[in-house]
C-alpha cells in the first residue's frame, strides 16, 4: 500500500495571474537587459521566475508593499545560475560547422613525414641543404636566401631546381607538389 504526500502549497492561479499582469513587462525588461537581448532566453526565465512564484505562496503572502523587487531577485539569480551552467557546459556544434572545419592531423603521419624529409636532406649536398633550408624552412626570399648565403640569385635558383630534383628520387611518394614556388 502507498501513500500519498500531500501537496505542497501552491499559489492560487488568479493571484498568480494578477502577479504576472502588473509585474511581467518590467520583469521581461529587465531580464532581456541581462541576457544581453535575447528574448527567448528571458522569456524562459520570466516563466521559470513565475513558476518559482507559484511554487512559493509564502512570497506573496509578505507584508511587503510589491512583490517586483522579490521577481526582480529570482529572477536575477536564475539568470545568473542559467549563465553559469551554459559556462560550464561547452557549446555544441552542428553538423554544418563540422563539414566546414579541416580535419584533424594525424600526428603519426606527420611525424614520418617529418622523418622521412630530414633523411633525404642529410642525403643532399650541403650547398643544396642550405638552399632549402633558407627558402622553405626560414621562408627567405631568392634575394634574401642569396644574400644570407653570399651567392648569387642565379644560383640559388638552380641549387634549389637540382635540391628538389634530387628529393623527388629520394622520397618516394612525395613527387607531387614538391617544387613549387621556390623561385
Amino acid at each position: 500500500m502507498t501513500t500519498s504526500l500531500p501537496l505542497a502549497p501552491r499559489t492560487d492561479e488568479r493571484a498568480l495571474a494578477a502577479l504576472q499582469q502588473e509585474h511581467g513587462t518590467a520583469l521581461l525588461g529587465f531580464l532581456l537587459g541581462l541576457t544581453h537581448g535575447d528574448r527567448q532566453r528571458a522569456e524562459d526565465l520570466v516563466q521559470e521566475t513565475l513558476v518559482r512564484a507559484w511554487q512559493h505562496p509564502e512570497a506573496l503572502d509578505s507584508d511587503h508593499d510589491s512583490m517586483r523587487p522579490w521577481l526582480f531577485t529570482v529572477g536575477r539569480r536564475l539568470a545568473i545560475d542559467a549563465r553559469r551552467a551554459r559556462k560550464a557546459r561547452p557549446s555544441e556544434v552542428g553538423a554544418e560547422v563540422l563539414a566546414q572545419s579541416a580535419t584533424p592531423e594525424d600526428l603519426a603521419e606527420r611525424s614520418a613525414t617529418e622523418l622521412d624529409v630530414r633523411q633525404a636532406l642529410r642525403a643532399l649536398r650541403s650547398e643544396h641543404r642550405e638552399v632549402l633550408v633558407q627558402v622553405y624552412f626560414r621562408g627567405r626570399s631568392v634575394a634574401e636566401a642569396s644574400t644570407a648565403l653570399g651567392i648569387p640569385e642565379g644560383t640559388v635558383k638552380s641549387r634549389t631546381y637540382y635540391a628538389l630534383r634530387a628529393l623527388r628520387g629520394v622520397l618516394p611518394g612525395y613527387e607531387e607538389g614538391v617544387g613549387r614556388g621556390a623561385a
